[in-house]
């Protein structure tokens, strides 16, 4: 009892000299700042402000009666914290919102620091008026107990603490409305949460949990659920069965792969760039929707010559069932830098055809766009950036089609064209100004846009219908030479372009070339040899397939070879291959291939961590090329991984997305006696069966093969007394394994690879699996002039501790996530997936399991039936 006394002497103490010094400070001529402003009194952003709260209360300020929103930081000493808070029931009696938050001050590394709050007096609970009290960004182990008899209580945001469970007396709040508990170290939750009637928005991202129980049902007003960065594999179906009139929202991380949708409707939005919107009656009986985000390669990617691709690619099961009411869909992308004259949809497969969806964008952030569209059924879904497509429906009585992005192409459909309405479809491709006279080495050479038309229906029509073109930049119809003005005409399959300027009648305005027609493919190419037997239903899909007219003004008389090459040249990317090495780890390579405009700020970027030689000459690639990259010079790179084949990593170029790999190099030469000189050498084409040697690969880079693209040098240093490749002598690594066989394995080689990629970001990486900061501290001290040696043993300490424990990858890659290194998150997913794969092929060999449990290949593509994933 004395030391009791002692303390609550040693309390009011604090609280005197606290008032005094804040009465010395208005004495002295400081003042006090207009804090109070009507009903609200902000602390928070003032330093020390409970000496200015205590203050105001000493002088018992009348307007302090009045106050009915209070914000006060929590980086002060817990003692006074305490005692501050201790009187807000009597010099606040009308308090509705409390914000006792850190967070305000950040460390080194410009991570915020959590405030000292650790527990409450147990008299706020006479603050019967509150109803709104954020705790977020402290350091709180359990709920303060005064907490649950806040009666009034309908916002409570407890997020960025330590919390690890919650009591049951949490239940005891009837009018908690809003629930924020997001990065915590919650594995469980108690059963008197799904007795909240009230709550409408809950917030469980970024915890530990791996279950939830049937009874979440129970939150029967629940309009908005948060379950992102969690351990979740699957949800309960009791899930999607609120009451309320409201469409609930579900937020997703990434690895729940399923989850339940009712004949009400819901809101979803998961981690990887996707949000669903069932609306009510879009099923009339529960169903389970799965997802899985595949990466983008030829056999999953339809694309027309001209085309872009901006995502990855979703799948989303089950296929083919259609919905009573469309389905909003919307995807996440990065625009592209060019957008004259294009336009981006999302394409989808259906019915054994790809067809592109009418598609609205929505702009998030100035570098973030929505693609959204409504979707009658489940399929493959990817985002497109096409040239500019029109269609229309030409009626008996005549129509005009003109283009949304070239105004000056226009299609006149004249009255009795057709008997029977049909479709026709345009598309125009913007041509550059600079590419065609270098081609032809002439300056005054140009073209116009290029058309494509295509029509259903009969090939011919009853009556000529007028094309108009624009002439080409610079030239103008009542001083050009007719003679070099030619209209050129392409229909696929033929690779050819024919000059059909002899068999139309030019019209020539000032501006404008016009023409008639009867039919869009010309005798000399028939189109019907060029209909596959299946052919899509969109057209816009097959740009391939469809006629071509395109304007030339130049001198060349035989100009069908020229065209062709220019055509190939439209749908070309100039393309820089880079090879670079970290600087504290020579065996981590980064291999990437750039779009040449963003070479020099991507190498801005990179060269703080990583050096190399420069970027390799300019070369040339289609949109969705294969290719890969092969190590020679004694040089080897870890097969371990599901792009590696025979030692060579597979590449599919998209200009839009990132084409970057990171891999762990090593040698079988001696690296004591003098450094390993080797290279990487990049090819066209698939990964040959047979691998050519090395002096075979030398005579093809001379020209005699032209799959060869680039060569950049790699140099291993030479090693140092008994120092081991990637990591130093004083390390002793016993054999490691996470995970298990089918879910698949980290293995000690794994976890060397992720330990060098991370670099500065290990200590945000360790906090996000759970380490104790005073540990961080410690392996700084121990390890201070090695930052490798920080990183290898904070990896390997935590993953000794978690050797056989089930979700440790899963923490990894989750730890890896919110650490903002999405990158190394990926990398490990895929060797997971390798690990997966081998497991289930080792199960069907012995015949121990049934069915293909691959990607879906091309077959399962044209099939409505879900793959399995």
């Amino acid at each position: 009892m004395a030391a009791v006394a002692e303390g609550l002497e040693t309390e009011s103490a604090a609280v005197e000299d606290a008032a005094r010094d804040a009465a010395d400070a208005v004495d002295a001529g400081l003042g006090v700042p207009p804090l109070l402003a009507g009903n609200r009194l902000s602390l928070d952003l003032y330093p020390r402000g409970c000496h200015r709260l205590l203050h105001l209360c000493a002088q018992q300020v009348p307007q302090l009666l009045e106050v009915e929103f209070l914000q006060l930081s929590s980086h002060e000493d817990p003692w006074l914290l305490e005692a501050t808070l201790a009187r807000l029931p009597w010099s606040l009696p009308r308090l509705r919102s409390l914000v006792l938050k850190g967070g305000q001050r950040r460390n080194a590394l410009g991570a915020c620091l959590q405030g000292s709050l650790t527990t409450l007096p147990a008299s706020l609970s006479g603050l019967t008026h509150l109803a709104h009290l954020d705790l977020s960004f402290n350091s709180l182990e359990t709920l303060p107990a005064c907490v649950p008899q806040m009666c009034g209580l309908s916002a409570l945001l407890l997020s960025h603490n330590c919390l690890s469970e919650l009591p049951e007396a949490l239940g005891a709040l009837p009018a908690l409305t809003f629930l924020a508990i997001t990065h915590n170290r919650l594995e469980t939750l108690p059963t008197a949460l799904w007795s909240l009637s009230t709550l409408q928005r809950l917030d469980l991202s970024e915890n530990l949990l791996d279950t939830l129980p049937p009874e979440i049902g129970g939150l029967s007003s629940l309009a908005e659920l948060n379950l992102a960065s969690n351990r979740l594999q699957s949800l309960p179906t009791s899930l999607g069965t609120p009451v309320v009139p409201e469409m609930p929202r579900l937020l997703l991380t990434s690895d729940v792969d399923s989850f339940p949708v009712t004949p009400q409707g819901c809101s979803v939005t998961l981690a990887c760039g996707v949000r669903l919107q069932f609306p009510a009656g879009a099923t009339a009986t529960p169903v389970t929707i799965r997802y899985r985000l595949w990466l983008p390669e030829p056999r999953l990617v339809p694309l027309g010559p001209h085309d872009s691709l901006l995502s990855g690619v979703l799948e989303l099961q089950p296929h083919g069932v259609a919905f009573l009411q469309e389905v909003g869909l919307w995807l996440l992308f990065v625009p592209p830098r060019a957008r004259r004259c294009r336009e981006v949809v999302v394409r989808t497969l259906s019915d054994n055809s790809w067809s592109d969806l009418e598609t609205h964008l929505e702009e998030e952030a100035p570098k973030r766009l929505w693609a959204r569209c409504q979707v009658p059924h489940f399929s493959w879904f990817l985002v497109v950036s096409r040239p500019v497509s029109n269609t229309c429906l030409v009626p008996p009585e005549g129509t005009l089609l003109c283009s949304s992005g070239h105004p000056g192409v226009k299609v006149t459909f004249p009255p009795g064209a057709t008997e029977e309405p049909r479709h026709v479809h345009m598309q125009v491709v913007h041509v550059g100004s600079r590419g065609l006279p270098a081609l032809l080495e002439e300056p005054e050479a140009a073209a116009s846009p290029l058309l494509c038309l295509t029509q259903s229906g009969p090939p011919s029509f009853l009556q000529p219908v007028t094309v108009q073109l624009p002439l080409p930049p610079g030239i103008t119809g009542l001083s050009l030479d007719r003679s070099r003005l030619h209209l050129l005409y392409r229909a696929p399959p033929a690779a050819a372009w024919d000059d059909i300027t002899a068999q139309v009648a030019l019209e020539l305005t000032h501006l404008y070339a016009r023409f008639q027609v009867t039919r869009f493919s010309w005798s000399v190419l028939p189109l019907a040899s060029s209909v596959p037997p299946h052919p899509p239903v969109c057209t816009a899909c097959l740009t391939p397939q469809l006629p071509r007219y395109w304007l030339w003004y130049t001198t060349a008389t035989c100009v069908g070879g020229l065209a062709r090459k220019a055509w190939e040249r439209l749908r070309l990317h100039r393309v820089n291959l880079i090879a670079l090495q970290r600087r504290r780890d020579p065996e981590q390579v980064l291999l990437q291939c750039l779009p040449r405009n963003k070479v020099d700020a991507t190498l801005r970027r990179l060269l703080e961590r990583y050096r190399g030689p420069e970027p390799s000459d300019t070369v040339d690639m289609f949109e969705g090329e294969k290719f890969f990259a092969a190590f020679e010079g004694g040089i080897d790179v870890d097969a371990g991984r599901p792009d590696c084949v025979e030692g060579r990593l597979r590449f599919v170029f998209y200009s839009h997305l990132r084409n970057v790999k990171e891999v762990y190099v090593t040698t079988a030469l001696d690296r004591k006696a003098q450094a390993v000189r080797g290279q990487v050498s990049f090819y066209r084409g698939e990964v040959p069966e047979e691998v050519p040697e090395e002096a075979e690969a030398a005579r093809q880079k001379k020209g005699m093969d032209t799959l060869w693209m680039a060569t950049l040098p790699i140099k291993l240093p030479r090693l140092r007394g008994s120092e081991g490749p990637g990591h130093g002598a004083s390390l002793s690594l016993a054999p490691l394994n996470l995970g298990d066989a089918e879910t698949g394995f980290l293995t000690q080689s794994n976890l060397l690879t992720v330990a060098g990629r991370l670099g500065p970001d290990w200590p945000a990486v360790a906090l996000h699996l759970g380490m104790p900061y005073h540990e961080l501290q410690r392996i700084r001290h121990e390890f201070r002039d090695d930052l490798d040696g920080q990183i290898r043993h904070m990896l390997f300490s935590w993953a000794e501790r978690q050797a056989g424990r089930p979700g440790a990858v899963g923490l990894l890659v989750q730890a890896l996530e919110q650490s903002d290194r999405q990158d190394v998150a990926e990398e490990v997913q895929a060797i997971l997936e390798l690990g997966r794969r081998k497991y289930q092929e080792g199960i069907q060999r012995t015949s121990l399991a049934p069915g293909d449990l691959g990607p879906p290949g091309p077959s399962a593509l044209q099939s409505p039936e879900p793959a399995q994933a």
